[in-house]
């Protein structure tokens, strides 16, 4: 059974910090790529950071530069250090388990975590 658990959420002032952690169970956690979603209220989930088995990384636009997703293959672990934060990166933010397509954009399993709320303001 794949689990997912997320946490690290928290409140937050604009310009200020926090770093999310997942980790994964009942899984080949090296074999699979991993992915952050967030949601905010009233909105569709949307992909914030991914990171394929090697390592590689891709970001959306709006985070590009403020966040960093990174992984612990030995711990079945991943993160995401968000910098730099505004008021709207408010959402819950989800773990996910996936796979690089080879057009080379992420595609979900039917993986999640609980959710993380993030709420930046002053």
């Amino acid at each position: 059974q794949v689990q997912l658990v997320e946490s690290g959420g928290g409140l937050v002032q604009p310009g200020g910090s926090l770093r999310l952690s997942c980790v994964t169970s009942g899984t080949v956690f090296s074999a699979t790529a991993m992915a952050w979603y967030r949601q905010a209220p009233g909105r569709e989930r949307e992909l914030v950071a991914g990171i394929a088995r090697g390592g590689s990384t891709d970001y959306a636009d709006s985070v590009k530069g403020r966040f960093t997703i990174s992984r612990d293959n030995a711990k079945n672990m991943v993160y995401l250090q968000m910098n730099s934060l505004k008021p709207e990166d408010t959402g819950v933010y989800y773990c996910n388990m996936g796979i690089y397509g080879s057009d080379g954009r992420y595609y979900p399993y039917n993986y999640w975590g609980q959710g993380t709320q993030v709420t930046v303001s002053a």
